[in-house]
Parts: C-alpha cells; structure tokens; sequence
C-alpha cells in the first residue's frame, strides 16, 4: 500500500481526495497548513506528497524546497489554482514532479499518480542502463540521484536523472524536446517544449568540461539533442 500525505487547507476537497485516493488503495494522512505538512512529513515515511501550492503557514513551494534541500526524493505532485505558467515551472524546478490545477477531474488526478510511480520505477530499473553509471571519469547515479563531474559532486533532481536517462539509454540518437517531455512528464506540462533546454543546462553544467561547448550532451540545431562518447 502506497502512503500519500495530502496538505490542501479546503476541507471539502481534501475529505474528497482522501475518499477517493483510500478506495484506489492508498493510505492518506490529511493536514491543511504548510508547518503541519512539514512536521507530518518528518513523521512518515511516504510515497508520495500532494501539496497544495497556497497553503496557511508555509506554501506548498517553500514546503517543497524545504523537503528536498534536506536529501528527500519523495514524489511532490502541486494541486494549485492558478494557472500561471511561471509558478508551474518554478515548481517543477524546485523538485516538484508534476502539477494539477483546479478544479481537476479525480480520474485526471490518479493517472497523474499512476504515472509518477510508473516513471519512478523506470528510472530506477536497470533494464538498459545500471543504477551507477559512468564515462569519462563522470558518475551519475539513478536511483540516489547524485552526480559528479568536473565541478565536483553534487544532487539532481528526479527530473533532472530522467531527462540524462532518457539520453544515456538512446547514446548517438537524436532525442527531440517533444520525446523528452513525453518520457518524462508523461505529457507535454509547458506550453513551448523549449523549457526543457533548462534541464539540458542543468545536465551541462555537471557533465561538461566546458558547459557552453559540450561534448557529452550535444545540440542537434532544428532537432533536439544527442547523447555521445565520441
């Protein structure tokens, strides 16, 4: 049984997603303010946080970069109503996993759940590449999510060791932006595919001796981009 902690301080929708999330199975510990979630979190062991991005106490984004500033790769899926484009990706760069405006469909909401840990257990398959994998004196590991290149050691995100994944599995493919969002994300989460670039730099500047001229991770112009040993 997967164990989620929900944090929405609208009782009407929280009772309802607990509800809904315990009859797919799943435990919930409910709470409705940032400070709480966080002290909760701390307490269990979860599988995955739903946060709600404006919350009393402390918001869902601080409540995140909290979380992850102490190690944590736990799933976070953002409930928000807003649909601004800026605070999705401010999200999903801070170390969320994906996000859901209201009001939302609660079938939309469990195929958002279902892919996250269907993507978390890709990631952490070693069907086509091991856990640990290295070149050229580069280390990166999938399933702890730390990292070292020619600037030392250091900490990807979840969606930062999928995107490498991505590449590293097709090495001296071209891997189109579209591809990356579709494997990743599951769907296209930005309006321009052009946000993936964010990662790629993210990727250069741990892997690469020189991030502007790479040689690991290269652009491809008017098609995406290639993952090389040569």
């Amino acid at each position: 049984m997967k164990k989620i902690l929900l944090v929405e301080d609208d009782p009407h929708l929280a009772d309802g997603l607990t509800i809904n999330l315990e009859g797919e199975g799943y435990e919930v510990v409910q709470v409705d303010n940032g400070k709480h979630g966080l002290e909760e979190y701390h307490r269990g062991n979860f599988d995955l946080l739903l946060l709600d991005i404006m919350l009393p106490g402390m918001d869902g984004l601080t409540l995140c970069k909290k979380i992850r500033a102490g190690g944590s790769t736990v799933p976070i899926l953002f409930i928000t109503a807003r649909d601004q484009t800026e605070e999705k990706v401010e999200g999903l760069l801070a170390g969320g996993d994906d996000y859901i405006t209201k009001p939302f469909n609660v079938s939309e909401l469990l195929a958002r759940i279902q892919g996250i840990f269907r993507r978390q257990a890709w990631l952490s398959s070693g069907d086509t590449v091991d856990d640990a994998y290295e070149f050229d004196g580069r280390y990166i590991n999938f399933r702890t999510y730390k990292a070292s290149g020619p600037s030392g050691a250091c900490d990807l995100t979840r969606k930062e060791c999928m995107v490498m994944r991505y590449l590293v599995e097709r090495q001296d493919q071209v891997v189109t932006r579209d591809q990356l969002l579709d494997a990743v994300w599951g769907y296209h989460i930005y309006p321009t595919n052009r946000t993936i670039d964010n990662f790629i730099l993210k990727l250069r500047k741990v892997f690469e001796d020189d991030p502007a001229n790479p040689r690991y991770i290269e652009t491809v112009r008017g098609a995406g981009y290639r993952f090389t040993l040569k």
